[in-house]
């Protein structure tokens, strides 16, 4: 793992790094030493490490005391993009203009990035873990859209993850490993979201195989989540990581 640059202020520490080809970022709060508890949020399709859901976010954690890490999904942000993710990215968009079910459409992306996706995790996981103002503490999860398509394998995979925050997402493709996921998750649906049907995200909420799980529904489209879930969401990663 290689920084790349470090700043400072209201009392949150952010350094960039790569670890191979993977650009990241980490927060953790000024004079930080471990163990402390670690947050993993993934961003939503077409975003990228820094996007400003992500950023205020993670601030918003490590100055509670977490080490939050965020990373450039595969053929986002500063990584390269590949043939065949602009061959299904398009075909993805005509196939949306042409009203054809999105649910499968994005499932489809989803399933071609989340192998790499996977992989490129646990790699910074375990090297997050091994810094000295990280440790080998406990691990959240905390993804949106994309971010929960990528997001349920992983969480599905990694025995390190112990709580998550998914959700504006339907269940195509993703109900056996949402089976297998056991750690308590709290899962947001916005009733009327344009993007994703509302069965299908209920779907996928009741394929999680967790016992301990809660459905927070707001009103309002895809882009439409209340703010106050920001705040929600720190008290649950409190409850079941601290």
């Amino acid at each position: 793992m290689r920084f790349t640059s470090q700043t400072s202020s209201d009392g949150v520490t952010e350094q960039f790094f790569t670890l191979d080809e993977i650009p990241g970022v980490l927060w953790t709060p000024e004079d930080a030493s471990a163990p402390r508890p670690l947050i993993l949020l993934g961003h939503g399709g077409g975003q990228h490490k820094t996007a400003p859901g992500i950023v205020s976010r993670a601030r918003r954690y490590a100055a509670e005391g977490f080490a939050v890490v965020a990373i450039d999904a595969p053929n986002h942000g500063d990584r390269p993009r590949d043939e065949e993710f602009g061959r299904i990215a398009a075909e993805m968009r005509a196939g949306i203009a042409a009203g054809e079910n999105p649910g499968a459409l994005v499932a489809g992306m989803h399933s071609y990035l989340a192998g790499q996706a996977v992989a490129d995790w646990q790699a910074v996981l375990t090297a997050v873990q091994r810094l000295d103002q990280v440790g080998a503490g406990p691990v959240g999860y905390g993804g949106m859209s994309m971010g929960c398509g990528l997001g349920i394998p992983l969480i599905a995979a990694e025995p390190r993850i112990r709580a998550a925050v998914v959700g504006l997402l339907g269940v195509h493709g993703l109900a056996e490993d949402a089976a297998r996921i056991t750690v308590p998750v709290q899962f947001l649906v916005q009733w009327d979201d344009q993007m994703v049907p509302r069965d299908q995200s209920l779907a996928l909420f009741d394929a999680l195989g967790s016992a301990q799980k809660t459905l927070h529904a707001n009103p309002g489209k895809h882009g439409d989540v209340p703010s106050f879930e920001v705040d929600s969401s720190l008290r649950f990663f409190i409850r079941h990581l601290s």
